[in-house]
């Protein structure tokens, strides 16, 4: 927000409730998460949804609610405060146990494991340190005291930090959980968010195995066997199998982005982020901030990416003219679709992937319930992964009528089409760099003035990779589709200076080469022949370069040689003329 605005602040990036409430930022109010908790309670409840939808805000907000000593007024206003006789029975009346395990990663192999395994020990040993009062409880006995000393031990040869035994870390919840309990006399609200990264690392970091068995004893002990809990809720991206780590847990319920139930309560809806526009008086952008970022479907429910749709908003409130970005691309890596898409080895699999690219929808089998080490398994497979993390969405088409589920799928939005899209041109400039006849071939007749060689090179490298030809989207998208496609190809010739979008005459010509001895220059414009009329369309592209200068900067360095190129596409067809 700029500095002398009337409005509330907009954190970015802000994850603690109580800290938003306090400083007076803008709050998208999710408290009917609790009510739906408190009207249909589930000893412990799963929620799966893609990385930054907020699922890490709702728990601090579980938290603020629930725990004894937390402050009511950061409720008002909101939905859950006109739920009068729940706040007076449950808001400030339980020992609130909260942890995250997003920062359980270690190294390659063994080594990994036993990093990990110190980094969880110091997460429940910060935590429990949370409730050193224990140590003076008159409600504690001696031998409980002990308990609790356990699991604040600090190891004096290995830095300060928490060591606890096997049996100590994997009943430390439970046990943790019994002595609030005792203090108290209020069984124990158990908050554990990112439950699946410690997993996550360890597939990736070779130590796969010890990690489950680890979590695994911790979670049975915590969510199972204890009787000190009153309910619990984890958040995550993923559905791990139960064979994994809820070996024997009948009653966890599990609220993946296909249930009804609470689908509303992560992410933004339509509703809000109209709201949210109006109040910053940016209602003449909601048409781009849905296309870019709307789409994702959890349940019946259309929602926004809400970490996309804030710093987008952030950005537009310093600068009105700011450009939509690939916030959520940028906020992780982007290995499933880097994965799926190197593994497109079937005709049928390419297609399916064009097809979406294009804006269609494509029926596939999803498996909710996966282990790490399923998921990259199989192409099969990784469609599941894509839709549960977010990069498709859609919902149950029903079954195949012997029991597969099936869904309808979809990319969400023009933020999750260009990750696709980015891959798959990563994916055919290595390809492309293997075959340098061909290559060469292309560059010698670009610097030849051929054009119709360029054309045949071109025309070749078209119909090898994935073409774009969604109607809706805008003609200057689908021309920067093809200028990458160029440009991956140029960037083969090392003695070529490559330069896109670049400044020149009255505008930003699409692609200037220059050999490095200063010999040839090459201008190149490109466009979409909307209507398939690819002369028409060369045409223009040559005009373009004349009307706009675009060869200015090249004369300015001297070039001798000077061509001009017009490029026109459509679907995998091109043509090409030199001006």
């Amino acid at each position: 927000m700029l500095p002398n605005s009337d409005k509330k602040p907009l954190a970015v990036g802000t994850e603690d409730f109580a800290e938003m409430r306090r400083s007076g930022c803008y709050y998208v109010d999710k408290t009917r998460l609790i009510v739906n908790l408190l009207l249909s309670p589930a000893k412990a409840t799963l929620f799966t949804r893609p990385r930054r939808f907020g699922k890490t805000l709702n728990m601090s907000m579980l938290k603020s609610f629930f725990e004894i000593g937390g402050d009511p007024a950061l409720f008002d206003g909101l939905a859950v405060s006109r739920e009068t006789g729940l706040c007076e029975k449950y808001m400030g009346k339980f020992p609130v146990i909260s942890i995250s395990l997003k920062d359980v990663a270690g190294g390659p192999g063994q080594p990994g494991f036993l990093l990990a395994r110190n980094l969880l020990c110091d997460i429940i040993g910060e935590t429990v340190s949370q409730f050193r009062f224990l140590l003076d409880s008159d409600r504690l006995n001696a031998d409980e005291k002990e308990k609790y000393r356990n699991l604040t031990r600090v190891d004096g040869g290995s830095g300060g930090q928490y060591s606890m035994t096997d049996a100590v870390l994997s009943g430390s919840l439970r046990t943790l959980s019994v002595l609030l309990e005792k203090h108290y006399g209020k069984k124990v609200v158990l908050l554990i968010d990112e439950y699946d990264v410690p997993l996550q690392k360890a597939f990736y970091g070779g130590y796969y195995d010890e990690m489950v068995r680890l979590i695994r004893g911790m979670f049975s002990q915590a969510l199972k066997t204890n009787p000190s809990l009153q309910f619990a809720v984890l958040t995550g991206c993923l559905r791990i199998s139960k064979e994994s780590i809820f070996t024997g847990m009948n009653n966890l319920r599990v609220m993946t982005v296909a249930h009804e139930e609470f689908s509303g309560c992560f992410g933004f809806t339509d509703r809000e982020v109209r709201e949210l526009l109006e109040y910053y008086e940016l209602a003449d952008c909601y048409g781009t901030v849905r296309e870019w970022y709307d789409g994702y479907r959890f349940g019946s429910a259309e929602v926004y990416c809400p970490w996309d749709v804030v710093n987008y908003v952030s950005r537009l409130l310093m600068n009105p003219k700011a450009r939509p970005e690939n916030f959520w691309a940028n906020s992780s890596g982007n290995d499933a679709v880097r994965e799926f898409v190197q593994r497109l080895d079937t005709g049928s699999t390419r297609k399916e992937l064009q097809l979406l690219v294009e804006g269609g929808t494509v029926r596939r089998e999803i498996r909710l319930e996966l282990t790490y080490r399923d998921m990259y398994s199989s192409v099969e497979n990784l469609w599941s992964l894509l839709y549960m993390t977010g990069y498709l969405t859609g919902g149950p088409a029903g079954d195949d009528g012997i029991g597969i589920s099936l869904y309808d799928l979809f990319v969400p939005n023009t933020e999750i089409r260009g990750i696709f899209m980015s891959q798959i041109m990563e994916l055919f400039r290595e390809e492309t760099k293997k075959d340098g006849e061909s290559l060469e071939r292309l560059c010698r007749a670009l610097a030849d003035g051929d054009a119709a060689g360029v054309e045949k090179s071109f025309d070749f490298y078209l119909r090898r990779v994935i073409s774009v030809r969604d109607t809706s989207a805008r003609n200057d998208r689908k021309e920067n589709f093809y200028h990458g496609i160029l440009l991956g190809v140029l960037s083969y010739k090392a003695s070529w200076i490559v330069s896109s979008n670049r400044e020149t005459g009255d505008g930003y010509g699409d692609i200037l080469v220059e050999a490095e001895d200063g010999s040839i220059g090459i201008v190149i414009e490109v466009k979409y022949a909307q209507d398939g009329n690819l002369d028409r369309g060369v045409e223009l592209a040559l005009q373009q370069i004349e009307t706009r200068r675009y060869d200015e900067k090249l004369r300015d360095d001297g070039i001798e040689k000077l061509l001009k190129y017009g490029i026109a596409c459509y679907k995998k067809r091109c043509r090409v003329a030199l001006g």
